[in-house]
């Protein structure tokens, strides 16, 4: 029997397609009318039985950290507020000490780099109310040892310390100096492509700190003009290590705080040219795991060392023929075995090791894909993760034995489902969403995966939909070159088989990635609603080297990115366009980053196919980009020159015969606008006429103040202009 709310949202669709609706508006995509209610910054509570949340007040700007009851769903009160804080207007972030006694506040956070930040921070005692600033400098990562007496936090490229107990502060390290050594905090490539800031980690007994250094001084420089509004522009001057050039040499280091004395670790194996891309203290306050990866990234190591003893033992090696990704689901037990994912069966599984790195058992098994790891129950011997096996376009919450045994599926819905387990797995909020459904948050018991209550649905914006046009996804396979690819279609709302209609295909396409999904729309879905409102068929095609399908068909494209997948998406739109309702005479496609590349492949190499296409912020080199992500898919341009350069569009800008949009941000600190002024100056040189756009000082996602709608009207207007001049809408 369906429940309510199903049949609900089945009546709203129906009807858009009967009804006369409102059609969606450009500026209304980001101005709030379609935005979704969600759980921010959702924190279980050691007691298991509650959980907290960081409440944001609109009308008054204030904040708050509440506390709910995981059976009631009642608040139980506020921990925290920033309106009774003189010192502190609001915040927007928040992490408790160990013992939840007290918690660092966020404040005047001011971004670097893709998830680094400079903010002042202060730690809020919850028992007395007090309040201290940690610094009164703008800091980096601060972290409460387990014991809640110390913060420690990076400044100015070094490592301090602060005594909660005494109030004096100790700084631990002194040769950080900007684009030279950086300690304890991670270099612009390792933020953006291992994805982490805080390279420091207490021990369980607070008394070692361990932490990663980096030397950048060999690394070459990048720089940008900072135009802003002065008389004279500024430059911004960063360490940007690109394919084939020198990254930053690091190495790992203890601090011993009873001794304030620091060490060096060496290792029995030799590495050269290394990452060390993840450090994790184990239960035994003694051992640190460490990860090493030599830089090709097709070998990664697991070692256990001892600052006590120095001594070091590798316990697991795992090796591939193209790369092996490094995740953070590396998971310590109680009698100190460790849980591990891996792809080396051909799909990303679940594995149980002993301390000495001995397997003992596979956990998962199947050709399907396990795509998050929620932790383990040590008292059910249970564990709980996310996988694919309903589907790759899904996402399903299961749990299963640490032997193998008794796998349960916890979720029911199809479509995408999240979890966040309370602190000891009673209970999980699962975050559900699916393309006709907007995210739904309800309490569920651990054990059956069973309904406890509703936490919140979005009604509100399903009524807001109710009033407008909208179309389904209709989600299908595509067999592309051999394979059966995963495919979305919108049509207009009021779709005429015996019309014809242009074709706009999006894409990403990137290694991993995946953009059919069974989920809940972003900004860039509704612009696709908007367009087929507007007369377009969208559709996507996930093609080969994307995510979710197996390491195989994942790692295909080794050594010849943006190859495969371009013959992909070409070979796509040939045969979508061989459908009646399609006009082969006017077929795009566009993308951002990754996909902007491609776009620009499909448009070049594929210039009897599409008749235009738009690129924002692309790749057009993979010699321009960083070290980290271009070598371990294609190894180093002067390994493998070929590989970077027949798939680089600006070596073939003669191909160009189609309509050609080209999007920058000038202050992209990811993929330069050297990727852009090459292909313009190639475009230029070949007398190839184009149109183009450069938004000052905007980083890789071209945004702030009027931007995001100034750019997705310039690419409205040049569609309708290059491609839905004949459009019946």
């Amino acid at each position: 029997m369906k429940s309510p709310f199903i049949y609900l949202l089945s009546c709203l669709f129906i009807l858009t397609a009967t009804a006369q609706k409102k059609t969606i508006s450009l500026d209304q995509i980001w101005d709030g009318t379609f935005r979704t209610q969600g759980m921010t910054a959702l924190h279980s509570m050691n007691n298991g039985q509650q959980y907290s949340v960081l409440n944001f007040d609109r009308s008054a700007r204030s904040t708050s950290i509440d506390l709910y009851d995981y059976k009631t769903l009642s608040k139980v009160k506020t921990i925290a507020s920033s309106q009774s804080m003189d010192a502190i207007p609001y915040f927007t972030n928040y992490t408790f000490s160990d013992d939840e006694r007290q918690v660092i506040l966020e404040t005047e956070t001011e971004p670097i780099f893709r998830y680094s930040a400079f903010g002042i921070f202060y730690v809020y005692n919850i028992n007395s109310e007090s309040l201290e600033k940690i610094s009164e400098d703008k800091i980096q990562e601060p972290a409460f040892s387990p014991d809640g007496t110390k913060v420690a936090y990076g400044r100015k490229n070094n490592i301090f310390i602060k005594d909660l107990i005494s109030g004096t502060t100790k700084q631990i390290t002194f040769d950080g100096e900007k684009n030279k050594i950086i300690n304890g905090i991670t270099d612009w490539v390792y933020e953006e492509e291992f994805a982490f800031v805080r390279a420091f980690e207490w021990n369980a007994s607070s008394n070692k700190i361990a932490f990663i250094r980096f030397d950048e001084t060999e690394v070459p420089e990048f720089s940008m003009d900072i135009y802003g509004t002065d008389l004279y522009q500024t430059q911004e001057v960063f360490k940007y290590p690109k394919a084939g050039e020198k990254n930053a040499e690091v190495s790992l280091h203890f601090y011993d705080l009873s001794a304030d004395q620091i060490s060096t670790v060496a290792l029995s194996k030799d590495y050269n040219d290394f990452y060390i891309p993840r450090i994790k203290w184990t239960k035994d306050a003694n051992i640190l795991s460490a990860q090493y990866m030599n830089r090709h990234q097709n070998t990664l190591d697991l070692w256990m060392i001892n600052p006590t003893t120095n001594k070091a033992d590798l316990v697991l090696s795992e090796k591939d023929d193209a790369y092996v990704d490094v995740t953070d689901n590396l998971t310590f037990l109680k009698d100190y075995s460790f849980i591990w994912t891996s792809e080396k069966d051909g799909y990303n599984h679940i594995y149980h090791y002993t301390k000495e790195g001995k397997l003992k058992n596979q956990v998962t098994k199947g050709n399907w894909e396990v795509t998050a790891y929620y932790g383990y129950n040590e008292s059910a011997k249970t564990i709980y993760y996310q996988s694919v096996e309903n589907g790759s376009i899904n996402r399903d919450i299961y749990s299963i034995r640490l032997n193998g045994k008794n796998k349960k599926r916890l979720s029911l819905e199809e479509g995408t489902n999240d979890a966040s387990f309370s602190a000891d797995f009673t209970y999980f909020i699962k975050t559900y969403s699916n393309a006709t459904t907007p995210q739904k948050f309800t309490l569920n018991d651990s054990k059956s995966g069973r309904l406890v209550k509703n936490i919140k649905d979005n009604s509100a914006l399903l009524e807001t939909l109710g009033t407008y046009k909208f179309s389904n996804k209709e989600f299908s396979t595509i067999n592309v070159n051999g394979n059966d690819l995963n495919m979305w279609m919108l049509k207009p709302a009021d779709f005429d088989p015996s019309k014809s209609y242009p074709l706009l295909m999006f894409q990403y396409s990137g290694p991993g990635s995946q953009q059919v999904a069974n989920r809940w729309y972003s900004s860039r879905d509704y612009w696709h609603q908007y367009l087929a409102q507007q007369g377009y068929i969208v559709a996507c095609v996930d093609g080969r080297g994307t995510g979710f399908k197996g390491a195989d068909f994942k790692k295909m494209t080794y050594l010849n990115l943006v190859k495969y997948e371009t013959e992909d998406q070409i070979q796509a739109a040939k045969q979508i366009s061989e459908l009646s309702y399609i006009d082969e005479s006017r077929i795009g496609i566009w993308g951002w980053s990754y996909g902007g590349h491609m776009s620009t492949n499909c448009l070049l190499k594929g210039n009897d196919v599409f008749k235009m296409a738009i690129a924002v912020a692309p790749v057009t080199s993979w010699r321009f980009y960083d070290t980290i992500y271009t070598e371990r898919f294609m190894r180093t341009p002067q390994e493998n020159p070929n590989g970077y350069d027949e798939n680089s569009p600006f070596n073939y800008p003669e191909l160009l015969k189609g309509d050609y949009l080209l999007v920058h941000g000038s202050g992209d600190d990811n993929v330069h606008v050297q990727h852009t002024m090459r292909m313009v100056e190639a475009l230029i040189q070949a007398d190839k006429q184009f149109d183009w756009a450069i938004y000052p000082d905007k980083n890789h996602g071209i945004y702030g103040g009027n931007t995001t709608m100034h750019l997705y009207t310039k690419m409205t207007n040049f569609l309708h202009e290059k491609l839905g001049d004949k459009r019946m809408n």
